[in-house]
């Protein structure tokens, strides 16, 4: 199946770790908030390219067990995956960006700097996990 990237949704304990895009010329949605993933390597498969651009972006190597929900979207994976809070203290930030922080999936859906298609996506994942 065709795909351009993949995202990852990363719960580490109850928020969410979120990513700043830098202001590169030409990036898409400069300065907004963002999920770790990126562009498809050749030959790559979406959970592949989301784990990837993990460990590329944040320093964090997650299993493929770690991932409890996938699903494509407009040409995008979009994963999401929920470890234990103490991870935090895990990430090593790959410079890619602004920087990252922690944040509550709410806030995320309600902000107006956050990418509006990722909200939605968002807000449909949390939705999913209400609904069980």
């Amino acid at each position: 199946m065709e795909f351009r990237g993949a995202k990852l949704i990363l719960f580490l304990g109850s928020d969410l770790l979120i990513l700043r895009r830098d202001h590169t010329e030409g990036i898409p949605w400069p300065g907004y908030l963002d999920f770790p993933g990126g562009t498809r390597e050749e030959g790559e498969s979406g959970i592949d390219c989301a784990l990837r651009e993990t460990v590329e972006e944040v320093g964090l190597d997650l299993p493929r067990e770690a991932v409890s929900w996938e699903q494509l979207q407009d040409g995008l994976w979009y994963y999401a995956a929920h470890l234990p809070a103490e991870r935090v203290g895990d990430v090593i930030w790959g410079g890619e960006g602004e920087g990252w922080m922690m944040m509550p999936p709410e806030e995320f859906i309600s902000r107006e700097d956050a990418i509006p298609h990722f909200r939605t996506v968002l807000r449909g994942y949390m939705d999913s996990r209400s609904a069980d």
